[in-house]
């Protein structure tokens, strides 16, 4: 195996398929990058065994300066070798590897030697059957999975809910996150051909999220497979596997209130502001609890009974009315709920001390399938 490429070029490629490298492993191989070269590229696979990212570098791609003189294919100790060519001192890097899979990576004067494992001992990846290929819109997918994605579950107690749950029809998607004390909810409008509709829900690993989002750009074109127990997404030269989680996702659709006693309507990022600075007294505390008062459309937010001190601010409400209201949250849920809002003004529906209250845009989108919604547990006080 032996080929010349432009540093840089690859440098991107190996920090996309490092984020899918553990590192430490039950398989020790999975601890290593696969590199393989072919005539018609170069091939690039990391893996943890739940996800798996490959990048193909094209030889016909002439950004690459993409000389391929042998053929071949070697594992080597990915953090090693991304560190090595990233800080080799010019444009191109030559790699060649001998018959006992030792790697030399040569870049001017510098002259590295590693010690690599047969690429034959590394585990396959699934064979991609690409009839079923949906074609999503990408910018909008992200910014679903970013408005739910923090409200899926840490604990390993109950997988299920350590993912983000799909549902698919032919012209909406939904994701919905929840750890039992938070859920979120975010549908987008798709044109999905019924034919290529091989689902009705799943449930993907939150890191497979993760990494999809940071990796994917927002104009490349981002395909979906789903097929037994995995998930593929490919955009253009990149391909992430991933395994899907099993269980029964919760039925969620009755926890949303559809009636509320008291409402009001702020500017999420304001509120969210609010919320940051009596947070700093709430993290003094032992339970890490906001109170929030309703009293005559008046709005009062604040932190007492805390050995620290105490804190108490009026909000600025567009509206509020209804009861009267008092109510205790984590400040950490409701400002990672505001976030999801942005800089636009939100309802905030509350049915009672001890029920959750449901956040959602103040203007409806005109476009059909379009909301999201977050709904947060109170904590109880007494």
């Amino acid at each position: 195996m032996k080929f010349t490429i432009n540093r840089n070029a690859l440098t991107t490629q190996l920090a996309n398929v490092s984020r899918a490298i553990p590192s430490k492993a039950t398989i020790q191989i999975l601890t290593g990058l696969k590199l393989s070269v072919s005539n018609e590229g170069i091939t690039l696979i990391g893996s943890d065994s739940d996800i798996s990212i490959e990048s193909f570098l094209p030889i016909d791609d002439e950004t690459l300066n993409l000389n391929i003189e042998e053929t071949g294919h070697v594992v080597l100790p990915a953090r090693l070798f991304n560190e090595i060519v990233k800080k080799l001192p010019l444009e191109n890097v030559t790699i060649e590897m001998n018959e006992n899979f030792s790697v030399t990576v040569t870049s001017g004067k510098a002259m590295f030697n590693i010690v690599g494992i047969d690429g034959d001992a590394y585990p396959h990846l699934p064979e991609i059957e690409a009839d079923k290929r949906i074609t999503l819109p990408t910018a909008s997918f992200k910014q679903m999975i970013n408005q739910t994605i923090f409200a899926a579950s840490n604990q390993e107690s109950r997988p299920v809910l350590t993912g983000i749950h799909l549902q698919a029809t032919s012209n909406y998607l939904t994701a919905i996150a929840t750890d039992s004390h938070r859920l979120s909810k975010r549908e987008i409008p798709v044109d999905i051909n019924e034919t290529q509709l091989n689902f009705d829900a799943i449930t993907i690993p939150k890191k497979t999220m993760t990494e999809l989002t940071r990796i994917i750009e927002d104009d490349q074109t981002l395909f979906m497979i789903v097929a037994q127990q995995q998930v593929i997404f490919i955009a253009d030269n990149l391909t992430i596997y991933s395994r899907l989680l099993e269980g029964n996702y919760p039925e969620t659709s009755r926890l949303i209130p559809t009636s509320h006693q008291t409402e009001m309507v702020v500017n999420a990022n304001e509120f969210h502001q609010a919320i940051d600075r009596a947070a700093l007294m709430s993290h003094e505390g032992k339970n890490n609890v906001v109170q929030l008062t309703v009293d005559n459309a008046v709005v009062e937010l604040s932190v007492s009974g805390n050995e620290a001190g105490h804190v108490a601010e009026i909000i600025n409400t567009k509206t509020a009315g209804g009861d009267d209201l008092k109510i205790s949250f984590n400040p950490d849920y409701m400002k990672d709920a505001l976030k999801s809002f942005g800089d636009i003004a939100v309802k905030v529906e509350f049915q009672s001390a001890v029920r959750p209250l449901l956040i959602s845009a103040e203007t409806e989108s005109e476009i059909p399938h379009n909301q999201l919604l977050q709904l947060l547990t109170p904590v109880r006080t007494h």
